[in-house]
């Protein structure tokens, strides 16, 4: 019977802890894809790289 309990108990911390790490993939995703967006929107604000710049105004080396 203390068997089956140990058993039982193990299975439900396996559950657990694949669920936790489930849980922080989610949130990673979650933030990697607001700092991703981020990044995206203050490029396009902030406009063109300085070697864009060059580039379009003829500069050459």
């Amino acid at each position: 019977m203390l068997r089956l309990v140990a058993a039982v108990l193990l299975v439900i911390l396996a559950f657990s802890l694949v669920g936790a790490v489930f849980e922080f993939v989610a949130w990673a995703l979650v933030v990697g894809a607001v700092v991703f967006g981020g990044v995206v929107v203050w490029s396009k604000l902030s406009g063109d790289g300085p070697r864009t710049r060059e580039r379009d105004s003829g500069i050459s080396r």
